[in-house]
């Protein structure tokens, strides 16, 4: 398992509670910093999340840690009725409100707030689970994706975006250099919480990413699992099946 890092060093808070503080802190300035930050790629990887669940059908999406709900509002591309944004900061799923009302899509998006360790929904109630740039942000791994595969109905489909490290010399040392001195000056300089992006690239440098997460989502009971590395490994699309 994968060393835990948190965002606060100095609190005596959990990981799960801080990163509700963390969110809640930065909510207003995240969409604009997160282009930034990943130069607007990250959207060419959420429209190819929306590419490999529109084949599948689904009626019916749980997106986890959905933030200000980006990934929610893409996935209607789908064709889904039924799309549900969780998130456990109370201040990215406000954000994310006003965004799925301005695009007029509130019968189709309901954004709450919940746990992703404790999901309240009962077996077997999605088509399909998707978490974008959230999985490390869990607690406990294993419990996370455990309770993803409980709400998946047989045969439904998960689909994570996630931070990974590139392999290949050099895009390797460019993704330290950039993660370690780049991402951490950007995020001092335009959000108030500085420590919240020396988190998120530490906590993506230290998180279990190709054959390793492969193994997990294996161990806690998916099928079928696939890893697509994007842009020369910086980010990965896992696919399974429960």
């Amino acid at each position: 398992m994968s060393k835990k890092v948190k965002p606060y060093k100095d609190s005596d808070l959990g990981k799960k509670a801080q990163v509700t503080q963390m969110f809640d802190t930065i909510s207003k300035d995240y969409d604009g910093l997160n282009r930034v930050i990943s130069f607007g790629i990250d959207i060419k990887w959420r429209k190819r999340v929306v590419q490999l669940l529109k084949a599948k059908k689904p009626e019916s999406i749980l997106d986890i840690a959905t933030g200000t709900g980006d990934l929610a509002i893409a996935m209607t591309k789908t064709g889904a009725t039924k799309i549900v944004g969780l998130d456990i900061s109370p201040g990215m799923l406000e954000v994310g409100k006003h965004k799925v009302a301005d695009k007029k899509l509130d019968e189709t998006i309901s954004m709450v707030v919940g746990d992703s360790e404790s999901l309240d929904f009962e077996d077997n109630s999605f088509d399909a689970v998707t978490v974008a740039f959230g999985v490390r942000n869990f607690e406990n791994l294993e419990i996370g994706l455990k309770e993803i595969h409980r709400v998946l109905k047989p045969e439904g489909s998960l689909v994570i975006l996630e931070t990974s490290v590139p392999t290949r010399t050099p895009f390797k040392q460019g993704y330290f250099f950039y993660t370690k001195y780049i991402l951490p000056a950007i995020g001092k300089i335009f959000s108030k919480d500085r420590s919240a992006y020396r988190y998120l690239s530490e906590s993506a440098s230290v998180f279990p990413y190709g054959q390793a997460f492969n193994n997990i989502l294996s161990k806690t009971g998916f099928i079928g699992i696939e890893n697509k590395p994007q842009t020369f490994g910086v980010a990965s699309i896992y696919v399974a099946t429960k």
